[in-house]
């Protein structure tokens, strides 16, 4: 079978067992930031077993996209040494919500194994937990598997858990036996192979779990009222089995990507060990495309260092097959052709993610060579010793200077029989590092356990009706008091939360002798939570009340996130088609949106992009909302935000035939109320990622009334009228360029003063010139072009001069020519020894070179070293 065939083998036994097939959601799980990626099937379906969400179906099936390299899930450091760890994998999963159990699901599971896809019974293995009889008898009574083949393990194998709290359960894991050919274990003293010991010849395929009890605070389990099914089969190793290879680098997922990189790399592939860079290289590339497809990029925080570790991990296997230019970017067009059918959204972005990876792997590029060569040269200097550990502060100087992550080094340094000092290098990251650890959002600290809110009222909760409506009366649900903040759910409300980029909505609840002001709306699940500040009445609380959003507010608001529509489209005409959005943040004073581009936008393309918009605006074109399904939407050439988890009906945005995008944000009714648009700033980002900043409305006339005052006081400073003010500029920068020449001049003659001065003070030394001094001079380029003048009038011989810039102390050596040649001195290594003194260092080309030095009270003493030194240099024959 083909792995486009198992796929599809897989959904459809389950469809035709009324499961709704569900898409795989985003790999960069934006709405969900206790994850830095997707990395089980039953992410996007958290909300329901934590009760704050619903779905219109109860069985469901899918193939989830997954990457696991961090926390307690993290295979990067085993990819490529076996032939079943990965970053990126699919997982095969279908699920039950309060619907079917234990009964359905292990006899479902045996049906399509050994029925449909015809796995030997006698090679397969059932677990389940120590103490869950029922899944045992199930196993032995629903399917003929061989009775001794069920065995049973603890908690660590068998049961598991969302959390610290929450739902959680035993499971029961289905392993095959490969035969004792495949176990990598055999040169182990005294290893044993059998289930969960830890070889590859006992391989987990498929995990069921059955998640019947919630982890209380106290550590206790209770039963849950409905009972679920979470499954996952890692795709990968179920397609080796079925295809008969030994690997999963050796099935048809892989293989195309490794005879890719065999032909730009001219080194043939090889299953053991030399083959690793290959099957790292093709497991990497896969994680990137799919992560930055969805919208991560690599960067130095969260999930962004995350993949820039990954790529640079990739980089540097390249170099193990000699090849220092980049080319994993090559190696996308393979992966979008084996996956591009079943995940389309990488075919859509295939040329920005390329883009994305070359960008990055060139500038890796520059500075990973001279990082290997220090590091070489450090393992040289530690094997002349007894230490085997690399020090942290030279760890993270390969991370601080050159950009290797901790785990390359790592790497580099077990292949060399050494260890890193994690924990040094730990102190010194955080002595240096200040940028945020976490890309966390919500400064709100409170429990969304609703079980532990007030309940005021029953009934379904958090209908929106704010897209017709500003006010409204509702109806309370529940409420809970932390510190000064009031948070309520109602039955329904016109509030807006927190979502896509836009801000949440404020405004007031009116009750009964009560007013609360909202200060923010959020998204939690499927629930709208109002954060409110005021006075609930004390004992019973009337639940009739009247939710009012701030009109002005969200008015400014809705401008600028039509305006964000317009200048994506807009951008799009100006720049090219490969603009996505990126990011955006949308609130009342302004808008920002970020965007791909590797460059930076030009003036002209500013003016362009604004002109558009504005033209757009004027021309005042209704702004449509329509509500339809995802497939009809795609069909119509709706635009969609990376990363977006989108349900089978969505919301469209349609502005004419310029702009079509699915958003489930507020909008004007009509172009013309946006008023004008102005952008404010456009800068970098990050690698191939652009941000621009732009008002609407009321500040846009803000931003139009500064730049009128702000012409009006540089013609008042000129004296002159506004046609004649660049004209003015131009002429006094002339002016100025005409002054500073001319104190140039002045300054080099007063240096070339005191540089004859200082040359006629010159020691002679056998026959060499040797000078010894101090000199002013303004800055480093002046001091260097002196030492250049000193150098040519001293004809033969050596000066080491001291001059304080800008209160640091600089120091300068010069060797001339016959020196350099005859007596092999390095103007460089001199500086070094005299700046030591003062505790500095430098060095710099044979016949001259600078240092810095850190301590103006030993300046005296580094000169005096600098004489002794040079004379014995001068002395020897």
């Amino acid at each position: 079978m083909k792995a486009a065939d198992v796929r599809e083998t897989f959904i459809h036994f389950f469809k035709a067992k009324n499961h709704k097939f569900v898409p795989s959601s985003p790999v960069v799980p934006f709405d969900d930031p206790s994850l830095l990626f997707t990395n089980a099937g039953m992410n996007q379906f958290k909300n329901i077993f934590l009760g704050s969400e619903t779905r219109e179906y109860r069985r469901a099936v899918n193939s989830q996209k997954c990457i696991r390299v961090s926390g307690k899930h993290n295979d990067l450091e085993e990819v490529g040494k076996d032939t079943y760890h990965h970053t990126f994998f699919e997982m095969l999963g279908n699920w039950s919500f309060g619907d079917y159990y234990k009964k359905e699901a292990i006899s479902w599971a045996w049906e399509l194994l050994t029925d449909v896809w015809k796995l030997p019974k006698e090679k397969l293995y059932a677990t389940v937990f120590r103490d869950d009889d029922e899944a045992e008898t199930l196993w032995r009574q629903m399917t003929d598997i061989d009775p001794s083949h069920v065995l049973r393990f603890d908690e660590k194998d068998n049961f598991w858990e969302m959390g610290e709290i929450g739902p959680c359960g035993p499971c029961s894991e289905i392993h095959i036996d490969l035969g004792a050919e495949a176990c990598d274990k055999q040169h182990v003293p005294g290893h044993t192979c059998a289930v969960n010991a830890g070889c590859s010849r006992y391989i987990e395929l498929w995990n069921l779990v059955f998640i019947q009890y919630n982890r209380e605070q106290d550590g206790s389990l209770s039963e849950l009222k409905d009972k679920h099914i979470d499954t996952g089969m890692g795709f990968e190793r179920m397609t080796a089995v079925l295809q008969g290879v030994k690997s999963n680098y050796d099935s048809d997922l892989f293989t195309p990507i490794i005879a890719r990189l065999v032909e730009l790399s001219g080194k043939e592939y090889d299953s053991n060990d030399r083959g690793i860079p290959h099957r790292v290289i093709a497991d990497h590339v896969r994680a990137l495309t799919f992560a930055i497809a969805d919208g991560a990029l690599p960067s130095n925080e969260g999930r962004g260092y995350v993949l820039r570790r990954i790529l640079r991990r990739a980089a540097r296997f390249a170099r193990k097959l000699n090849v220092h230019e980049p080319i994993i970017y090559k190696l996308v067009p393979v992966v979008v052709d084996i996956m591009g059918d079943a995940f389309p959204e990488i075919e859509d972005k295939h040329q920005y993610v390329s883009m994305v990876i070359k960008a990055e792997e060139e500038s890796f590029n520059n500075t990973v060579d001279r990082g290997i060569e220090l590091f070489d040269k450090l393992i040289r200097e530690l094997k002349k010793g007894t230490r085997t550990v690399v020090p942290g502060h030279e760890a993270f100087r390969l991370y601080d200077t050159y950009g290797f992550p901790l785990d390359l080094t790592q790497l580099m340094a077990e292949e060399n029989g050494f260890i890193v000092d994690i924990e040094g290098f730990q102190e010194q990251m955080e002595q240096q590092r200040k940028r945020a650890r976490e890309a966390g959002t919500w400064h709100y600290a409170i429990d969304f356990n609703y079980e532990t809110w007030k309940t005021i009222t029953t009934g379904p909760d958090s209908e929106f009706v704010g897209y017709n409506k500003l006010q409204d009366n509702a109806i309370i649900r529940k409420v809970k008091v932390e510190d000064d903040l009031i948070f309520l759910t109602l039955d329904k409300s016109p509030f807006y939360g927190e979502s896509g980029g836009q801000i949440g909505d404020r405004g007031k609840i009116v009750g009964d002798l009560y007013e609360l002001d909202v200060l923010d709306t959020m998204h939690e699940g499927e629930k709208i939570v109002h954060i409110a500040k005021g006075q609930l009445p004390a004992g019973e609380i009337n639940p009739a009340v009247t939710a009012q959003v701030d009109k002005r507010r969200r008015m400014s608001t809705a401008r600028n996130h039509t305006a964000t529509h317009l200048l994506q489209a807009a951008l799009r005409k100006v720049l090219g088609k490969h603009v996505h959005q990126s990011g955006s943040f949308v609130s009342p004073e302004r808008l920002r949106f970020d965007l791909t581009h590797f460059e930076k936008i030009s003036s002209h393309e500013i003016d362009e992009i604004e002109r558009i918009v504005n033209e757009k605006i004027m021309e005042n074109i209704p702004v449509e909302a329509t509500e339809l399904t995802l497939k009809h939407a795609r069909e119509q050439g709706a635009m969609m935000l990376f990363g977006e988890k989108y349900g089978e009906r969505v919301r469209m945005i349609v502005i004419d035939d310029f702009s079509k995008e699915l958003c489930g944000g507020t909008h004007l009714t009509n172009t013309g109320q946006m008023g004008s648009f102005r952008i404010v700033s456009e800068s970098s980002v990050a690698s191939g990622v652009r941000r621009i900043e732009a008002v609407t409305g009321e500040e846009s006339l803000k931003v139009a009334n500064h730049e009128r005052r702000l012409v009006e006081q540089i013609k008042e400073k000129l004296s002159v009228p506004e046609d004649q003010v660049i004209d003015k500029l131009d002429q006094l920068v002339e002016e100025r360029r005409k002054l500073e020449k001319e104190l140039e001049r002045i300054k080099a003659q007063s240096s070339h003063q005191e540089i004859v001065k200082l040359v006629d003070h010159a020691v002679s030394i056998n026959g060499f010139k040797m000078l010894v001094g101090r000199i002013n001079t303004p800055d480093v380029n002046t001091l260097k072009n002196t030492g250049d003048q000193i150098r040519d009038r001293l004809k033969s011989g050596i000066a080491v001069l001291a001059s304080e810039i800008d209160g640091k102390i600089n120091f300068l050596c010069v060797v001339t020519d016959d020196l350099i040649e005859n007596k092999k001195l390095h103007a460089g290594h001199i500086v070094k020894m005299v700046a030591e003194v003062a505790g500095g260092s430098g060095g710099g080309r044979p016949h001259l070179a600078l240092a810095g030095a850190k301590d103006a009270s030993k300046v005296d003493a580094a000169l005096n070293s600098a004489q002794s030194i040079l004379k014995e240099l001068l002395g020897q024959s």
